[in-house]
């Protein structure tokens, strides 16, 4: 048996270690195991663990629920990405509540240069459908990941859309993979785990229940580039998935619609408290996340700097000598600096205009 599996799925069974804790803990002592094996006296006197938590570690004894977890996902073949793992979703290492393991089925690469969530109203209207069809249908050329969460309305309509435009869809699930949500959605769900996948943070026997939504909607906002709301309410789970986006500094978009439709209420309610730009099409979109196809110039000799630079901005530099542009959650990556350093050394190398800033939170050298 998988022995640093089995202390990954433990980590989230620990009772009083939430994800924040248990992603502080893997950093200090860099596995699940070790955090296990640390000394009591040791983990009291890391701040935010003390000694309730970490009575809780030492005292955890409950191996065997993740021995069954580890016979269902090898049973069913499912892919558990644990948060030090390199294909973890990596935009999800900037939320600061990311879950520290995932489970997944499926091809499609969670870190594609270029992901968007489609969200809205399970009770979408006509205009709401063709709307979602329509710009999915702009971007099959696009190579872009789409992502939802399964649910009737838009997010089903946006899932069919992709598979039937040629594009991966993944599903973002409320509860385990041993069962599927709402069911009716079965057959869609198999073939998205040919042409795309699953994903959840809950393991098996997790029901759909109601408070495991927000869960979910948190997962769409931080594995995406970018949120586009199509219809919803001023109460819908999709403006929850808006605001937190707007949270981790992601690009928030938002389908306008008549003042007086209660389906539009949400979308309006963004635009107009500025919480989301306004696009009508995917054109829009694709002009303010800065991933229109420019026209090819001739090649340009590498420029030679002559400005003294930090070892963090040299960093950066050398990463931008090498593409013609690169989104901020791939710069981190690449970088492996932290967030703070990163936006640091962007800031400055702007200030000496070595480096431009695109919208979509794009970069380049001036």
């Amino acid at each position: 048996m998988n022995s640093d599996l089995l202390y990954q799925i433990a980590l989230t069974l620990v009772p009083n270690i939430g994800n924040v804790h248990a992603k502080a803990l893997t950093n200090i002592y860099g596995s699940a195991e070790e955090v296990f094996q640390a000394k009591r006296k040791e983990l009291e006197t890391i701040e935010g663990i003390g000694i309730v938590r970490a009575n809780c570690i030492k005292a955890f004894q409950n191996f065997s629920i993740a021995e069954e977890e580890i016979k269902f996902i090898e049973k069913y073949k499912i892919t558990p990405l644990f948060i030090t793992d390199k294909n973890y979703p990596q935009r999800l290492l900037n939320c600061y509540d990311s879950p520290i393991l995932l489970f997944y089925r499926g091809i499609a690469d969670l870190n594609s240069s270029k992901i968007i969530a489609l969200v809205g109203t399970r009770n979408n209207s006509d205009y709401g459908k063709t709307i979602c069809e329509k710009m999915i249908e702009e971007l099959n050329d696009q190579n872009i990941l789409v992502v939802s969460g399964l649910a009737f309305g838009i997010d089903t309509i946006a899932h069919k859309a992709a598979l039937k435009n040629n594009l991966q869809t993944v599903a973002v699930l409320a509860h385990g993979l041993d069962k599927l949500y709402p069911p009716q959605n079965k057959l869609l769900a198999k073939q998205m785990t040919e042409q795309g996948g699953l994903l959840t943070e809950f393991m098996s026997n997790t029901n759909p229940d109601k408070q495991n939504f927000p869960r979910r909607n948190r997962i769409v906002a931080g594995i995406s580039d970018a949120i586009v709301v199509i219809e919803t309410s001023t109460k819908g789970g999709s403006l929850i998935t808006a605001e937190l986006g707007n949270g981790y500094n992601k690009d928030v978009f938002a389908i306008p619609g008549r003042t007086n439709d209660i389906k539009s209420e949400g979308c309006n309610y963004l635009i107009k408290n500025n919480k989301a730009a306004l696009i009508t099409n995917a054109d829009d979109l694709l002009e303010n996340m800065g991933w229109k196809e420019q026209k090819k110039s001739s090649p340009k000799k590498q420029r030679e700097l002559f400005i003294e630079l930090t070892a963090d901005e040299k960093t950066i530099v050398d990463i931008l000598q090498q593409t013609e542009s690169i989104q901020i959650d791939e710069l981190y990556f690449k970088s492996g600096l932290s967030s703070s350093a990163t936006a640091s050394a962007l800031l400055t190398l702007e200030m000496q205009n070595i480096v431009t800033a695109l919208p979509g939170k794009i970069y380049k050298l001036t």
